[in-house]
């Protein structure tokens, strides 16, 4: 085997390069540990991070939920109301035409009636004369 002690040098070579390796080893050694604690803290930082991001969202998810719940009764109650409305007209609108086809000739008679009204309205009103009204725009 190889001895230290040994006057020739040049029979032992690998023993001199794990010598000078050692120190190598021991720094690439120190380096990964240095790189591993980092990336430990890193990932401590990183779910830290994570865990005030899910605390500050989860109160403002909670309102999101509650105004849109408060928002859609109100919207509810409008459907229904819109609901009942169109319903409705649609019922006076099936009711007037209903009227109208059975009373074409009553219909005929009442807008007789409402022409004769104005025509007597419009004769019965006491006309201007020329004279008093341009004494009326002086």
């Amino acid at each position: 085997g190889c001895n230290r002690a040994s006057a020739r040098p040049t029979l032992c070579p690998k023993s001199k390069k794990r010598d000078h390796d050692l120190p190598a080893l021991a720094i690439i050694a120190v380096a990964v540990a240095y790189s591993v604690v980092r990336l430990g803290r890193l990932v401590d930082q990183a779910g830290d991070a994570i865990k005030a991001i899910v605390d500050d969202t989860t109160p403002l998810l909670e309102e999101v939920t509650t105004t849109v719940q408060l928002i859609n009764a109100p919207l509810q109650s409008i459907n229904k109301i819109t609901k009942s409305a169109e319903d409705l007209t649609e019922k006076i609108s099936s009711a007037t035409g209903s009227f109208l086809d059975k009373n074409n000739l009553a219909m005929k008679a009442a807008g007789a009636l409402l022409a004769a009204a104005q025509l007597k309205k419009s004769a019965s009103k006491p006309k201007k004369s020329k004279r008093r009204s341009a004494e009326e725009h002086e």
